[in-house]
């Protein structure tokens, strides 16, 4: 979906320069979320110092919306709106609806509108998926399911709640991208997990013959997919079609034990190209991880998935301690660094194994950190 729409969820934060990180918090989640804050990040600002948005930025908003709904800490939940003030003009130009459930004020629910109306004319397939972004012609990918319904659901449901139409669209999101995406038996490597996205045209150099999918299965790219599904169920009202519900309850009943079959039995953690497990370039990833123990933790918790001999706990558990030994440093002034997240991951060109393992390694990723801050608010729920 185009950079707009990926933006839909994405109401960027201000970091007040006054806020500063001095001791370690007992919480990962809090300590997490508190120096990125420290750092600057989400900020609302690109690195020129300009207004931006950005999914980056939105997920880290999940986080603090989270975390401050937990704590009822109002510094996180000023750092939203700063951030959102820093883009949206007063008569409401860009933002989104969070800030004006928590403020009644009109230039919040304006810039939601201004995006919601992108939705009714941007590209899709002949079969009605959104384009990833309008210069990938036909192609869905997984994360723009992330990017787009959340904000779809949360706006249909604070708005539109009787609009059939919408639920009926966002259930069809999902249900598209399962189809096209989802490795059958017979596939190569198979695991029964989701392609990173498809080619309804057939046209991109990596589509395969059968559906046009990809070639590989990206760790993230599986992770945004199913994070939305579990976000999605949260932000669903009692009156939306029992469709939709069931729906996507049936993908996640899928998708979810599958996600924990994958899983490195040694480490717990999960591969950066999930179909090639141990092959040389090959390394654990830390924001998919962190996005699979967040999304596992969560639909047990809730009660999306029945995980009766608790193998879906254990897998996130251990996937968890994991990341705490490798992935979390200590940086000695109360703050800490995160490690081991890629920072990209795209179909622009080959979409192979060897593409994606040539991508940059960053520290302190906002995409990790961010999935980190919501795996941690659920294991300390445990």
């Amino acid at each position: 979906m185009p950079s707009k729409i990926l933006a839909i969820i994405s109401i960027c934060l201000a970091l007040p320069p006054f806020v500063f990180v001095r001791a370690r918090p007992e919480s990962y989640a809090v300590w997490a979320a508190d120096s990125a804050i420290a750092r600057g990040q989400g900020n609302g600002l690109t690195s020129a110092g300009k207004p931006t948005v950005s999914y980056e930025h939105g997920t880290f908003q999940s986080g603090l919306r989270r975390l401050y709904e937990r704590t009822g800490n109002e510094t996180y939940f000023k750092y939203i709106v700063d951030g959102v003030d820093r883009i949206v003009t007063e008569n409401g130009t860009i933002g989104g609806d969070y800030v004006y459930e928590h403020t009644g004020l009109a230039k919040y629910k304006t810039a939601a509108d201004t995006f919601r109306r992108q939705l009714d004319g941007h590209p899709r397939t002949a079969q009605g998926q959104f384009w990833h972004q309008l210069k990938y012609t036909n192609q869905g990918w997984l994360d723009g399911i992330y990017m787009g319904e959340l904000f779809y659901t949360q706006y249909t449901a604070m708005f539109q709640l009787s609009n059939h139409t919408a639920w009926n669209d966002i259930t069809s999101q999902f249900q598209l991208m399962f189809l096209n995406t989802h490795q059958n038996a017979t596939a190569p490597n198979t695991t029964g997990l989701l392609y990173h996205g498809y080619d309804f045209s057939h046209t991109a150099s990596w589509a395969s013959a059968d559906r046009g999918h990809s070639p590989e299965v990206w760790d993230r790219a599986v992770g945004w997919y199913a994070m939305a599904l579990v976000d999605v169920l949260d932000l669903l009202p009692p009156s939306a079609p029992r469709t939709t519900r069931e729906t996507l309850l049936l993908i996640l009943n899928r998708l979810f034990p599958k996600i924990r079959d994958a899983a490195d039995p040694e480490t717990g953690a999960w591969w950066l190209v999930i179909t090639q497990p141990g092959r040389d370039k090959n390394y654990f990833e830390s924001s998919g991880t962190s996005m699979f123990v967040y999304a596992l933790l969560r639909a047990v918790r809730l009660g999306y998935v029945h995980d009766a001999d608790g193998s879906l706990v254990k897998a996130a558990k251990k996937a968890y301690e994991y990341i705490l030994e490798t992935f979390v440093v200590d940086n000695g002034d109360g703050t800490m660094g995160w490690l081991g997240t890629v920072i990209v991951g795209s179909l622009s060109t080959t979409g192979d194994f060897n593409y994606y393992v040539s991508q940059i390694v960053d520290m302190n990723d906002l995409k990790g950190v961010a999935s980190f801050v919501l795996a941690s608010l659920e294991y300390e729920m445990l």
